[in-house]
C-alpha cells in the first residue's frame, strides 16, 4: 500500500467512525483483529479474555477492546487496521491466520502487535527471530499446518486397510500449502494414495464430502485452517452423515462431534496471547518478549463418534489418548 493511499485510508477511517468514548479513553484500548467472522471460535476468544485477566486486565473494567473482523476477506484487513490506528489502540492482537499480523506489521511500525500463528513465524515473515523478535511484533506460535504426516499416520492406525484417503484443503488460506506438502510426503512414504479436494465455503465443503463419499475414500484428513474450525459442527455432521472417519487438527472438532483430533491446545495458545497483551499494556516491549511456542500436543477422541462409525480404537491409540469425549 502506498503511503498516500494509506494516509487517505486513515483519514477516511477517522471520518467514518467516531473515536472511542471518553470512558474508553481513560483506560487502554486493545484492538482485536481477526481474519474470521464475529462468532467464529468463541472458545478461543474467551481463552484470550482469560489470559488478559490473568495479566491483570478485565475487559470493561480497566481495559477496553475494539473488535474487528475481516470475514475471511483478506482485502478488508488494511481498512480494519487503519480504523484501529485511528482509534489510538495501545496494542493490536492479530488472530485467525497469519494475514492479520502480516498486514498490521506492514502498516504500523510502532503500535505493538501480538499475533497467533500456526506456522513458523520466522518463515512467514512475522518476526526475524524466535528468541529476539525485534521491532513491534511478538506473539504465540503453535503447530497445526505441519501435522499432515501425523494425521495420515493416525488414519492408518484407525483404518489399517485404508486404500485411499481424502485430503480436504482451503486454498483461500496460503498456509494450506504447508499442510498439503507434509501430507503428500507422508502419503508417498506410506504408499497410500491421497485424493485432494479444495473447499473454501460452506457449499463447497458440502460438495467435497459428497465427492469423497462417491469416490469411496477410507477416511479424510482435514487441513488445518481457521475457517474450517469455525465450521466444526458442519464438518462433523457431514462426517457422520457419510460415515467417514476424519482426523482433525484440534479439539474443537471432537467437541463438535468429530472422531479424533491431534494438535496443540489452541485455547491455551490464545490464553498466552492474552497474557502477552497484558504484559505489553504494563510496559513490556514486544522485542523483549520471545515468541511463545506452544509445546503441548493433545490427542482427543470422541467415543460416541467412534461407536457410530463402528471403530474400535487400536491399543496403540488408546495408550496415547489425552482426553476422551
Amino acid at each position: 500500500m502506498r503511503r498516500r493511499e494509506f494516509l487517505g485510508l486513515i483519514g477516511g477511517a477517522v471520518t467514518a467512525w467516531p473515536l472511542a468514548s471518553s470512558a474508553q479513553q481513560s483506560m487502554p484500548v486493545i484492538g482485536y483483529l481477526s481474519g474470521l467472522s464475529a462468532g467464529d471460535r468463541p472458545a478461543l476468544l474467551e481463552a484470550f479474555h482469560q489470559g488478559l485477566t490473568l495479566a491483570g486486565y478485565a475487559p470493561g473494567r480497566n481495559a477496553a477492546i475494539e473488535y474487528r473482523y475481516a470475514d475471511s476477506k483478506s482485502d478488508r484487513l488494511p481498512e480494519l487496521v487503519a480504523d484501529l490506528i485511528a482509534r489510538k489502540v495501545a496494542v493490536i492482537v492479530a488472530t485467525g491466520g497469519n494475514n492479520p499480523g502480516l498486514v498490521a506489521k506492514s502498516i504500523t511500525p510502532t503500535i505493538p502487535i501480538v499475533f497467533t500463528s500456526g506456522l513458523d513465524p520466522v518463515k512467514v515473515g512475522l518476526v526475524n527471530s524466535i528468541g529476539r523478535p525485534e521491532g513491534n511484533v511478538t506473539g504465540v506460535s503453535f503447530f497445526t499446518v505441519e501435522l499432515g504426516h501425523k494425521h495420515l499416520e493416525l488414519m492408518r492406525e484407525i483404518v489399517p486397510g485404508a486404500k485411499t484417503v481424502g485430503l480436504l484443503l482451503n486454498r483461500n488460506n496460503p498456509e494450506s500449502t504447508t499442510y498439503e506438502q507434509t501430507a503428500n510426503e507422508a502419503a508417498r512414504a506410506f504408499d497410500l494414495p491421497l485424493l485432494t479436494i479444495a473447499a473454501g465455503s460452506e457449499a463447497e465443503i458440502d460438495d467435497a464430502f459428497a465427492a469423497f463419499a462417491r469416490q469411496r475414500v477410507s477416511g479424510i484428513i482435514l487441513g488445518s485452517d481457521p475457517y474450517y474450525t469455525g465450521r466444526a459442527h458442519q464438518i462433523a455432521e457431514l462426517a457422520a452423515r457419510y460415515a467417514l472417519p476424519v482426523v482433525y487438527s484440534n479439539r474443537e472438532f471432537t467437541g463438535a462431534g468429530g472422531l479424533i483430533s491431534y494438535g496443540n491446545n489452541l485455547a491455551e495458545a490464545y490464553r498466552r496471547a492474552g497474557v502477552y497483551t497484558g504484559r505489553i499494556l504494563k510496559g513490556d516491549k514486544p522485542a523483549d518478549l520471545p515468541i511463545d511456542r506452544a509445546s503441548k500436543f493433545e490427542l482427543v477422541v470422541n467415543m460416541k463418534a467412534a461407536r457410530a462409525l463402528g471403530i474400535d480404537m487400536p491399543l496403540s491409540i488408546q495408550m496415547r489418548i489425552d482426553e476422551v469425549i
